[in-house]
């Protein structure tokens, strides 16, 4: 077995663990902070909205040497607006793509024609499209419909399928990873296209599987919770979270691995745009996901928990009985993450005797029979 495999083993015997709902206020003022900085990105530099958005002209011209920074300055001094150029391809057979933003048709023509005479190409080989921002506000407002419509569902069959208390933190995660990547798209620039929205709605179904998986787990294990003294809810939360530890690193680590290739391949080298927008948000949206089903949603269903009555008494027997045994100088059995089931049995029970089974004796059997050689 190999070294990652073993330890996931022993993440699900107990044998080893981490005590992240024991340390979740680090965890959330992390969270929070993040949170912050991302809502003041938002606020101070806004979005960097792509020209599906606001309306304007794409170019592209045929293979050139010219370098992004010269096109975007010819760009801009044909136009009078802002430009965004990327280069497509590598070497003497790249070809650039401009975007110029806030322009009608008869200056497209005008920034087309001044843009293949300073870029020393035939007019002709310099295309230019219209975009309409309708488009895009279309494209927006379907999407937050569908994100409404998402998260709607999910509250309801989280809660009917687990609990109102999973179902809210879910939620709250949702709104955690949705909020980190904007805020990323913010405080770096990033422009913001259709193919961002795509990548944003696609990485809410991966961040709630992750989530689910923890809640699955944590509500298998605590059917019978109150029917023993050794672990508080918050312990097995903890063993939920570490007993699929490896699982979730592995899952995350496989989704980033394709996502990264085409963001910095297919975006990077090839100049795939559309790629780039997708792949982009969903490396960003997938590594928030992982770090929220672990440190966020978890531990908040085990604050929200603990509040309840039934909770708050196991957890002072709990206690009570830990602090019972270490005054007696006993190594009380109450580890956090273990693999022993609960309500199977009760915690005083006699160890089973082990022996030979008791069976009636045989009559006559062996009687009278000498030791030794036969006669």
């Amino acid at each position: 077995m190999s070294k990652l495999g073993n330890l996931g083993a022993r993440l699900h015997r107990g044998e080893v663990g981490y005590d992240f709902v024991g340390n979740r206020k680090i965890w959330y003022g992390i969270s929070i902070l993040i949170t912050i900085t991302a809502i003041v990105g938002l606020a101070v530099r806004g979005l960097n909205m792509g020209i599906e958005f606001q309306g304007g002209a794409v170019f592209n011209t045929p293979k050139t040497s010219v370098s992004v920074a010269q096109a975007q300055e010819y760009a801009e001094e044909a136009s009078g607006h802002d430009a965004i150029v990327q280069k497509l391809g590598s070497g003497d057979d790249a070809t650039l793509r401009i975007q110029v933003a806030g322009i009608d048709t008869a200056e497209a023509d005008k920034v087309s024609a001044e843009l293949a005479n300073k870029l020393g190409v035939a007019e002709k080989d310099v295309t230019g499209e219209l975009v309409g921002p309708s488009w895009g506000e279309q494209i927006a407002n379907k999407a937050w419909q569908g994100l409404g419509i998402f998260l709607i569902l999910v509250v309801i069959y989280l809660a009917i399928a687990f609990e109102w208390r999973m179902a809210l933190a879910a939620f709250v995660a949702l709104i955690h990873d949705i909020t980190i990547t904007v805020g990323i798209y913010a405080l770096v620039g990033f422009e913001v296209t259709p193919g961002t929205v795509i990548g944003l709605l696609t990485i809410l179904g991966y961040s709630l599987y992750d989530t689910v998986v923890v809640f699955d787990s944590l509500k298998e294990q605590t059917k019978d919770i109150t029917k023993q003294t050794r672990w508080t809810y918050s312990d097995i939360a903890n063993r939920s979270i570490n007993s699929t530890l490896v699982r979730s690193v592995n899952t995350t680590v496989v989704a980033l691995l394709p996502v990264a290739g085409l963001l910095f391949i297919g975006g990077g080298f090839l100049g795939a745009g559309m790629l780039n927008d997708i792949s982009l948000s969903l490396f960003v949206g997938l590594a928030a996901g992982a770090y929220s089903s672990i440190f966020i949603a978890t531990p908040l269903v085990a604050d929200l928990k603990e509040r309840e009555p039934q909770m708050k008494a196991l957890k002072k027997r709990v206690l009570a009985k830990r602090a019972q045994a270490g005054a007696h100088g006993e190594s009380p059995d109450d580890a956090p993450v273990t693999d022993e089931p609960l309500g199977d049995e009760p915690d005083d029970a006699a160890p089973a005797v082990v022996g030979p089974r008791n069976q009636p004796a045989s009559r006559g059997r062996g009687r009278g029979r000498p030791s030794g050689k036969r006669r």
